[in-house]
């Protein structure tokens, strides 16, 4: 299949992903850790979830963040570089290394998660440090999402330095809406961020109630709250909201929108992907119990870059992006483990 985003694309080129490096620590909720001195952690960020998938589905996966020099840092991109994730990129500059703390199993829009992230090295990128010439050599995908710009408005601006240079070499470029309302703490709400930066977006993933908050699209009154409506009012949404951003942010082509309802102790999921016109609905997903919510979105972002690189059909992208979110349900680390064959198991046909 032809498509306006895969027929731009370069096999062989690199998709850049570009965030912030974290450790993800997780103490239990029964005070076992402090008995047992036993405190699990991962290697975390939206971004490196992304460019660990890619990497591991054979997509040629590079990564772009901030870490101080020491021991510690350099085994971390030692385990990555492993992963075949071309760690190349990265910037070592600052004092430290991004924290945040979440029990297993809980969502990241839980209220229990706390971040230790201030004044990281990421956080302390500037404008000018960077280059991005250098950077996207070999590039024909980049990849952030809006945790980057939550962060303060330095990284805001080293995002708009990045995207002008991307679209410049006419690089693709993908943005998942995350919404994160502990981040935003800089004076500064997304609606006043993010509108800037999507329009140099090909690519944007999130679901109807993040682009209304984060882009300004509208929002039927009957679908002021999350949950609880009829699939067909939530998909008719989809739709309008996917023909407003690709008419407010014209360099945009496609449209990717999710929904994942709690379902007892597991969730209710599909997904949908609006281009050429059209609504593409993924088969729906229902499980009645799951492991990790951590990670899943970010692996649906890099199942859509996956079918696009790959150049699959708008039907099988998405079906092949909703069963790898799914998957990653059941897998208790940031990023998925699971192959591309494993993945297509998982596929309802």
């Amino acid at each position: 299949m032809s498509n306006q985003i895969s027929s731009s694309l370069e096999k062989g080129k690199k998709v850049l992903s570009f965030g912030e490096i974290l450790l993800r620590i997780c103490p239990d909720m029964d005070g076992r850790w402090l008995q047992e001195n036993k405190l699990p952690f991962y290697i975390g960020g939206a971004e490196l979830n992304v460019a660990t998938a890619l990497a591991l589905w054979n997509v040629p996966s590079a990564y772009l963040s901030a870490m101080p020099q020491n021991s510690v840092t350099e085994e971390i991109a030692d385990y990555l570089s492993k992963k075949n994730i071309d760690t190349s990129p990265i910037v070592y500059s600052g004092e430290r290394l991004g924290l945040y703390y979440l029990p297993k199993g809980k969502d990241l829009k839980n209220a229990g998660v706390i971040y230790d992230r201030a004044n990281s090295s990421y956080a302390d990128l500037k404008v000018g440090q960077i280059n991005w010439d250098e950077v996207f050599e070999g590039v024909s995908w980049f990849h952030f999402s809006a945790i980057c710009p939550a962060i303060n408005q330095s990284i805001a601006d080293v995002c708009v330095e990045a995207l002008k240079a991307a679209t410049e070499k006419n690089i693709t470029i993908s943005l998942d809406l995350n919404y994160r309302a502990k981040l935003w703490k800089y004076g500064k709400d997304p609606i006043e961020i993010l509108p800037e930066l999507a329009k140099y977006c090909t690519l944007i993933m999130g679901n109807v109630w993040a682009a209304n908050k984060m882009l300004g699209t509208a929002l039927h009154d009957d679908l002021k709250l999350a949950e609880g409506y009829a699939k067909e009012t939530l998909l008719q949404q989809a739709t309008d909201t996917s023909k407003e951003i690709l008419s407010l942010f014209p360099s945009c082509k496609a449209v990717a929108n999710t929904f994942r309802f709690d379902n007892g102790k597991g969730i209710r999921y599909y997904t949908a992907l609006y281009t050429n016109d059209k609504l593409t609905v993924s088969p729906e997903y229902v499980s009645e119990e799951i492991l990790d919510k951590v990670g899943s979105g970010d692996c649906f972002m890099a199942g859509l870059i996956y079918g696009y690189y790959n150049n699959l059909s708008t039907e099988q992208t998405l079906n092949f992006a909703t069963a790898a979110a799914y998957d990653k349900l059941y897998i208790p680390s940031d990023a998925t483990t699971s192959t591309v064959a494993d993945i297509e198991k998982r596929i309802i046909r």
